[in-house]
C-alpha cells in the first residue's frame, strides 16, 4: 500500500499510467496536495535512503530503516562502516577548474554557479517512513522536470514514493527558490518490474506552487544521452550518514570507469559521500566557473567491499525514452 497523501490524508493507490507510445517507461500521478506536509521537523527527522546495491534484491526495508552500515549493501561478510573523518572547510574567492583538483573526500562545494540553484534535496514518503536523496532540475520542454535515482521514486518493484518534494539550492535549511512537489513521477521499466540497477533513474514532472516554472527558477543542467564513458566528472549531492549531516552541497571529482565487478553496465567514481546523496547529478565537461555541466548520470550505489567508489547508471536510449515522457507531462 502507499502511504498516507500530503498532511497524512489517506488516498487510494494509483495505478500506474500506460505510455504505450514511450517503451520501458512506467508514470505514477502523485496524490494531489493538501497543505504541508513537509514542515521544518518532519525535514529533520528524515532518513537518508541507503544506497541502492547491485548483489541483494530482498533487504530494501532494512536498509531504508538504518539496520545496515551507511552506504554500502548489505554483503556477506560484516558491512563496513565509513570512517568519520573532518569534512573539508570550503574555500572562498573566484575559483578556476585548476584550483579544483580531483576529490573523493566529499568536500563543500566552495564555486558557486548554476549547480548550486538546480541541485537540491528531494524529501518523501515510502511505506510510511520519511526519507531524503539528493537530485536536480534539468531543461526540459515543460521547465518542471526533476532527475533523481530511481529507488528515491519507487522502490524497485514495490511501492511509489508519496509526499515526494523538491527543495532546490537547499542550505543549511533553508529554502531560497521554494518547494517543488511532484505531479507525476516516472522511472524505466526495469527499475520498476525488478530493480535493475542499470536503470536506477527516476524523474519527475513537479508543480509550481507560484505558478513560476522550475527552471525559470532555478535555471536547469542540460542532460546528455550515449556520450563517451570514462570521461573527467563531478558529482554532487548532500550525504547525510556520518560525517556528513545533509545541510550542504558537497561534491566529488574525477575520471569515471567501468564496473570491475561485471555486475552491471554502470560507471564508477571515487567518492566518499554516503546515504542521502542518492540521485545526485553527475555533471560531465562541468566548468566550475560557472557551475554548468552536462548531467550524464546520479549517484545509485555502493558495493559493500568498496564504500570510497560510488557507482552511476549510463544514460542511454532507455533514460532518453523516460526523459522525453517527462518533459511530455
Amino acid at each position: 500500500m502507499l502511504a498516507a497523501g500530503l498532511l497524512g490524508t489517506p488516498s487510494a493507490p494509483v495505478a500506474p499510467i500506460p505510455l504505450p507510445q514511450v517503451a520501458d517507461v512506467v508514470a505514477h500521478a502523485a496524490p494531489p496536495p493538501s497543505g504541508t506536509y513537509w514542515t521544518p521537523e518532519r525535514m529533520a527527522r528524515a532518513l537518508p535512503i541507503d544506497l541502492h546495491g547491485a548483489m541483494d534484491r530482498t533487504v530494501s526495508a532494512v536498509r531504508r530503516v538504518g539496520a545496515v552500515a551507511a552506504g554500502v549493501l548489505p554483503p556477506v561478510a560484516p558491512p563496513v562502516r565509513i570512517p568519520q573523518a573532518a569534512i573539508p572547510a570550503a574555500r572562498s574567492g573566484p575559483m578556476r577548474a585548476a584550483a579544483l583538483p580531483a576529490t573523493t573526500s566529499g568536500s563543500r562545494w566552495p564555486a558557486g554557479g548554476q549547480v548550486t540553484r538546480t541541485t537540491g534535496r528531494v524529501f518523501l514518503t515510502m511505506d510510511g517512513v520519511d526519507f531524503v536523496c539528493s537530485a536536480s532540475a534539468i531543461r526540459s520542454a515543460n521547465r518542471d522536470v526533476v532527475v533523481t535515482a530511481g529507488h528515491c521514486v519507487k522502490d524497485g518493484a514495490g511501492s511509489w514514493a508519496e509526499n515526494w518534494t523538491f527543495v532546490p539550492g537547499y542550505d543549511q535549511g533553508r529554502q531560497p527558490y521554494g518547494a517543488f512537489p511532484a505531479r507525476r513521477m516516472f522511472v524505466a521499466g526495469p527499475w520498476s518490474r525488478r530493480g535493475d540497477d542499470d536503470y536506477d533513474v527516476g524523474m519527475v514532472a513537479v508543480s509550481a506552487p507560484d505558478g513560476r516554472h522550475l527552471t525559470d527558477a532555478v535555471g536547469g543542467q542540460e542532460i546528455g544521452f550515449d556520450t563517451a564513458r570514462g570521461q573527467r566528472t563531478y558529482g554532487f549531492g548532500f550525504p547525510a550518514d556520518p560525517p556528513y549531516d545533509g545541510q550542504r552541497l558537497l561534491y566529488c571529482a574525477g575520471v569515471v570507469h567501468g564496473d570491475p565487478q561485471r555486475q552491471t553496465r554502470d560507471q564508477g567514481m571515487r567518492c566518499d559521500l554516503t546515504a542521502g546523496a542518492s540521485g545526485g547529478p553527475w555533471l560531465s565537461g562541468f566548468d566550475p566557473a560557472t557551475g554548468r555541466g552536462l548531467l550524464t548520470s546520479v549517484s545509485s550505489f555502493k558495493y559493500s567491499n568498496d564504500h570510497r567508489t560510488m557507482y552511476g547508471p549510463y544514460f542511454g536510449a532507455a533514460v532518453r525514452d523516460l526523459y522525453r515522457a517527462a518533459a511530455g507531462a
